[in-house]
């Protein structure tokens, strides 16, 4: 999984390529399927229900808490960080993030964060999935998207639930099946070429018709019977590509001009963002949005502007990116439904920067902002120590540290999805549950991060 520099991972178409070209550039990951799993709850809980969708903002290479969302003044402060302090005890550097403090009112703070994990890969498996990393069971451990795909996907709408962007090595949908595995197309102007073959002119979707029509009924014995899982997930695959195909209101969403490429800063993260305003605007099925912004494991030259991944440039990119989504999700009504998380799989080393300018890897203290979809802004939940190396204050009440299954059981409780359910028949007889431990109450949503 390639997260962070520092630590070194850092003419003619047959039908079936016809169709299968436009699989590759939705970028669908068809691995065993069950999705016919029988789901269960064990106790009844209330669901928020305060977001339609869901934009998860991944910090790759953990961010430092004490420089980006938990602050606190110190001698490792550069002369020019500029610490402001924000109704709700939000502190943030309008250097860094000038966009997010003129819209402080908005944002949540969790400053009492903790990870089980210090290794990028294990931490990643656990940001994306809220369960521990084990290689015995990762093709039983799907990501937060697929459940949530599973849950709220609508099959009469033509875009799939799960939407991800510049995630190459995520975890996907595991064992769920092909219909909830994330479409990971790569953002740029033009959009997915291969949603329209114009080979025959004016006649080209109508000859495509004919021959997915001939498909259909030379493959139709196969589609009722098929011989096993993978080939039920390509039949309900093809689909889901077709309804998407020669389909403007598909189109749409993946293209974008340069006056808002320039806008969101003509980068990775700000033309991820674009595109899920853009599905998030359009309301034609995506309901979970997980992009990727690595470049965060700053072990070294982490103020320096001459070095290549410095915090000034990160922190300047995700702001911009981040204002600009917050100012048309405002502008077309969708802010207040629209559940927006930013973390990274860890925190860093607290107090002064190690030796070569930089922080390493630290789990016992992290933060993560919230804002949109019933988020109550203008608040901090928890306080850490004033080097940033321990949790003071929890803040919440469990009255202990906030973990990502607290997380997890948040972002599903805001979108309606009962974080207690349980699926009790998967391959290998073990039971999936949602959040782990949440049937019996060791994990639940932070309520106090909503209105």
């Amino acid at each position: 999984m390639n997260i962070g520099k520092n630590c070194g991972h850092h003419g003619n178409v047959s039908r079936r390529h016809f169709l299968l070209g436009t699989a590759g550039a939705a970028g669908f990951h068809l691995l065993g399927a069950h999705a016919d799993a029988e789901t269960i709850a064990a106790r009844q809980v209330t669901l928020k229900r305060s977001a339609r969708a869901c934009i998860f903002i991944n910090l790759a290479g953990a961010p430092s808490h004490l420089d980006t969302f938990a602050p606190k003044d110190g001698p490792w402060n550069p002369p020019d960080i500029d610490l402001r302090q924000h109704p709700g005890g939000i502190v943030l550097s309008r250097t860094l993030f000038p966009k997010l403090s003129q819209i402080a009112g908005d944002l949540c703070v969790l400053r009492s964060v903790q990870s089980w994990e210090a290794a990028h890969e294990r931490g990643q498996f656990y940001l994306q999935t809220a369960h521990p990393s084990n290689p015995a069971f990762a093709q039983e451990t799907p990501h937060i998207g697929a459940v949530v795909s599973r849950e709220l996907g609508d099959a009469s709408k033509p875009l799939p639930p799960f939407l991800a962007f510049y995630s190459d090595g995520m975890q996907g949908q595991a064992f769920l099946g092909g219909r909830m595995a994330p479409m990971k197309p790569t953002p740029n102007r033009a959009g997915i070429v291969d949603l329209e073959h114009n080979f025959y002119g004016t006649a080209s979707q109508s000859r495509f018709n004919q021959k997915f029509g001939l498909l259909e009924a030379l493959d139709s014995p196969l589609r009722r019977q098929p011989y096993d899982e993978s080939m039920a997930n390509y039949a309900a695959y093809y689909g889901q590509a077709r309804s998407m195909m020669y389909n403007p209101a598909i189109a749409t969403v993946f293209q974008y001009g340069a006056d808002d490429e320039g806008r969101y800063g003509n980068t990775n993260i700000g033309r991820s963002l674009i595109l899920a305003r853009n599905a998030v605007r359009a309301k034609n099925g995506a309901v979970f949005i997980h992009t990727m912004m690595g470049g965060w494991d700053m072990h070294q030259q982490m103020f320096d502007t001459t070095y290549p991944s410095n915090i000034y440039l990160l922190g300047n990119q995700l702001d911009r990116a981040v204002g600009a989504l917050v100012e048309d999700l405002k502008a077309s009504g969708d802010f207040n439904s629209t559940m927006i998380v930013l973390m990274g799989e860890f925190g860093r080393t607290p107090g002064n920067l190690n030796t070569r300018g930089g922080r390493d890897h630290y789990k016992s203290a992290m933060c993560a902002l919230l804002l949109g979809g019933g988020v109550r802004g203008a608040q901090a939940i928890g306080e850490q120590d004033g080097t940033g190396s321990n949790i003071v204050t929890p803040g919440w009440q469990a009255d202990r540290p906030i973990f990502m299954e607290d997380i997890t059981a948040t972002i599903y409780s805001a979108l309606g999805v009962d974080w207690t359910k349980s699926i009790v028949d998967t391959p290998s007889g073990r039971k999936f549950e949602y959040v782990p431990y949440g049937i019996d109450g060791t994990y639940v949503p932070v309520n106090e991060v909503f209105a």
